[in-house]
């Protein structure tokens, strides 16, 4: 792992825009003595080598010349007992953009170095204070879209994906332990019975594993949201569904069909599941060259997608083009939206169903897709449908039911890729056991599922991968 000189850093740890309050933060060997060189206290004292840890202090900051800069509270960390392990100081100011600037100017100037992205936390792991599935949940919280993600964060940052993985590290290095001594001293350890025991253990890792893959997928969808198509032929509602969902007007609406002409996207949580929305162009049949752009974008948005809002204009027969349309359906997780209830309505859920069931007998799986009722007219009217699309989508992706704290949930893609190595390696010990293979051939594949969940924690992951991860956090972090 990568070794650093203790020097002296410093950034700006709030964001630079005005407000209130703006923080500089120093960690390093000389965060005191450059804080203590530019501050002074209501009389004039430089106090700050002389306090004690954990204490705030009033007073101002001055340059060179002793001018005042502004008027602070400091406070003071040392080492240990700081987010990086290090001698820490944060500089409270008031949150304009040029005095904060300014403050930071004149920390570097006197011997501190501008923090790289991410560098507090990457010498809080360095420094052992937190492994790095707690380090990638600190940019994780900042970055939480939802209240969900958030909770799956904060989770995490307290540790529990890492004391799960530390313990199965334990028992597996137990297992590894006992082979080597065994294989080395076969006189006083005998091996007698061992395949049936390891095997029972295998099971239990392999359990173990498994039950945290089967939260990844949910996983990606808190912290990431799902990505949601809207697609339907031209002037079917698309657009006024997503103002709906909006709760603004952000998409043109007109009754002129074919004005979404490009794909349109927007953000929105939903009762704490945060939706990736696109909004693209009617699909149909069209000689318009940038209608047809339009319409092969939607395709391709549709077959990405986690789930399709296809909204049907219930005034409306079905044509060839809704054929095509359903067409995009098969294997995707799909809410079918008869749009334009209030109206009288051509299309029923018993002719969407025969179509459906149409496509299935030709091979296509159709299984997850349901049908709603909705009018976009009013979106607090009791036949809008909106609160019943929540809930439907609630229970197409999450069984109806998202906790905050109960469940131990896999949000980050690197965690699922080493916890899948992991499971791989212990189904080769497996099958070691079930081909009757020689003891130091589980020990390999034990030793290669110990390294595997060790990426997950930092011990068993190289500088690279550690700069890569830390190059994504902001500077003060």
């Amino acid at each position: 792992m990568e070794i650093y000189k203790n020097d002296t850093i410093a950034a700006i740890a709030t964001a630079l825009s005005d407000s209130g309050i703006g923080i500089i933060r120093i960690s390093g060997g000389d965060a005191i003595y450059i804080a203590d060189s530019i501050f002074r206290s209501p009389s004039g004292k430089r106090i700050l080598t002389k306090v004690q840890s954990h204490t705030v202090h009033y007073g101002y900051i001055v340059d060179k010349e002793e001018n005042v800069i502004d008027e602070v509270m400091v406070i003071v960390m040392k080492a240990p007992k700081s987010y990086t392990t290090e001698d820490t100081v944060e500089i409270n100011c008031h949150g304009g953009v040029l005095v904060v600037q300014k403050v930071l100017q004149t920390v570097l100037e006197n011997g501190a170095r501008m923090a790289e992205p991410g560098e507090f936390t990457k010498r809080a792991f360095l420094n052992g204070r937190i492994d790095l599935s707690r380090a990638e949940a600190v940019i994780d919280v900042i970055h939480s879209q939802n209240e969900y993600a958030l909770s799956s964060s904060v989770s995490q940052l307290k540790g529990r994906l890492s004391d799960k993985i530390h313990k199965l590290r334990e028992d597996i290095l137990y297992q590894i332990a006992f082979i080597e001594s065994a294989l080395d001293d076969p006189e006083h350890i005998s091996l007698d019975g061992y395949s049936e025991q390891l095997a029972a253990k295998v099971t239990y890792f392999q359990q173990e594993i498994a039950k945290l893959l089967a939260t990844a997928d949910n996983g990606r969808l808190i912290k990431e949201g799902i990505s949601t198509v809207i697609v339907g032929k031209p002037n079917a509602g698309k657009s006024s569904l997503l103002n709906m969902l909006l709760g603004e007007d952000r998409a043109i609406v007109t009754e002129i069909a074919g004005t979404t002409r490009d794909a349109l996207h927007e953000s929105i949580n939903l009762h704490g599941i945060s939706l990736n929305m696109i909004d693209t162009a009617g699909i149909h049949d069209t000689q318009d060259v940038v209608e047809k752009i339009g319409v092969e974008r939607a395709k391709k948005y549709a077959a990405e997608a986690d789930l399709i809002l296809y909204v049907v204009d219930a005034s409306e027969d079905l044509d060839e083009d809704d054929q095509e349309i359903i067409s995009l359906l098969n294997g995707k997780k799909a809410i079918i939206l008869l749009n334009k209830s209030d109206l009288e309505n051509k299309i029923t859920e018993d002719i969407l169903k025969e179509k459906l069931s149409g496509l299935k007998n030709k091979g296509n799986i159709i299984e997850d897709i349901k049908i709603l009722r909705t009018s976009t007219i009013d979106p607090l009217a009791d036949n809008s449908g909106m609160e019943e699309l929540e809930e439907t989508i609630r229970e197409m992706f999450f069984e109806g039911e998202l906790k905050y704290n109960n469940e131990l949930v896999v949000t980050n893609l690197r965690h699922k890729e080493a916890l899948q190595d992991a499971l791989s390696s212990l189904k080769l010990v497996e099958r070691s056991i079930e081909d009757g293979m020689p003891e130091d051939f589980y020990s390999i594949d034990l030793t290669s599922a110990y390294a595997s969940l060790g990426k997950i924690i930092g011990e068993e992951v190289d500088e690279d991968v550690v700069n890569e991860i830390f190059s994504k956090f902001c500077m003060g972090k």
